[in-house]
């Protein structure tokens, strides 16, 4: 593995044979951490858009869990 800071980025080199899900996993989190960084949501805010997106989740598939 290589990694590679420039002025304007951070160039991060693996071989070939690496796992590409784990990989994306990685990636996924990085970039989830860049946007959040920038956010101006108040802890409260993202507390309530969770509840909210759980709840949105679990009406549209409790039918796969409750019988």
């Amino acid at each position: 593995m290589q990694i590679e800071r420039t002025n304007k980025e951070i160039l991060i080199r693996v071989s070939s044979g690496t796992d590409l899900v784990g990989l994306q996993r990685i990636l996924d989190y990085l970039k989830f951490r860049e946007i959040a960084s920038k956010s101006k949501a108040s802890q409260k805010q993202i507390d309530e858009l969770s509840s909210e997106s759980k709840s949105s989740w679990w009406n549209k598939n409790k039918s796969r869990f409750v019988k």
